[in-house]
């Protein structure tokens, strides 16, 4: 499947070297627009909308599709190997092709996700919104106010918020469906290449308050990226990208630009 792309290259240089951007679940590519803007001027970037988000194709969900979908976009656009990064979901879709397509990567930079299941509630609140009619929602107020109470928290209702349309009824614009039905599977870790190993320069930065990669997780990255390190940014939680960009933003760009 081919996606939706956002293409950014602020370097001058048509060959520039490429970092692939890939969003978690309910995100989109302009999602990531501040590391693309932190990024453009030294790489040509390529955010994605993964399937069933953003402008994508709406299907089911697993790792080596998703994972395929990438490599068949990076195809159409001549890309033979790239940079990536990839937060949540994203992340785990960037360490399968890491572990299954290796030649394609050149660096690996993982935001708060670790190569393992993960179950923190999600789930429950997936099945809950599939299960919802949505009513008349005219404004971006009315659809918070809807999504408030479901989530019970407002950075996860601003997330899902940007994936309805206002109307009425107000409409889902994800494949909202297909995400639920895939839910288990996103939860999960593709164990497919039990003895894969991807040995290329690797980061994982972590939340200082998330619950996602935890110390009994550190042996697995170590196994499955023997060059992996491992940094954190204090006071934030999942979504650390967005809560102190500016810190993110620096350790990305310390890493793709200085890693031998």
């Amino acid at each position: 499947m081919k996606l939706a792309s956002i293409i950014r290259n602020d370097t001058g240089n048509d060959h520039a070297p490429t970092v692939v951007l890939i969003h978690g679940v309910f995100g989109r590519a302009r999602n990531l627009g501040v590391l693309q803007r932190a990024l453009s001027p030294y790489f040509n970037t390529v955010a994605l909308d993964l399937r069933s988000h953003g402008n994508s194709e709406h299907a089911r969900l697993t790792y080596p599709d998703m994972a395929n979908d990438v490599l068949e976009t990076l195809d159409h656009l001549n890309i033979a190997s790239a940079d990536f990064v990839g937060h949540s979901m994203g992340g785990k879709v960037a360490m399968t092709i890491a572990l299954h397509a290796p030649h394609r990567v050149q660096q690996l930079l993982v935001a708060d996700i670790a190569p393992a299941p993960m179950h923190h509630g999600q789930n429950a609140l997936v099945q809950k919104l599939d299960a919802l009619t949505l009513p008349a929602l005219e404004t971006r107020a009315d659809i918070r106010s809807f999504l408030n109470p479901i989530t019970d928290n407002p950075a996860v209702t601003e997330l899902i918020g940007q994936n309805i349309e206002p109307g009425s009824p107000a409409r889902w614009l994800i494949g909202l469906h297909e995400i639920a039905q895939s839910f288990p599977t996103i939860e999960n870790w593709p164990n497919t290449l039990p003895n894969a190993r991807w040995s290329g320069p690797t980061l994982f930065i972590r939340g200082g308050n998330s619950p996602y990669i935890q110390p009994e997780h550190h042996g697995l990255i170590h196994h499955l990226f023997p060059r992996a390190h491992i940094r954190t940014i204090p006071n934030t939680h999942h979504w650390l990208h967005a809560e102190d960009p500016e810190s993110f933003n620096a350790i990305m760009l310390d890493f793709l630009r200085h890693t031998d």
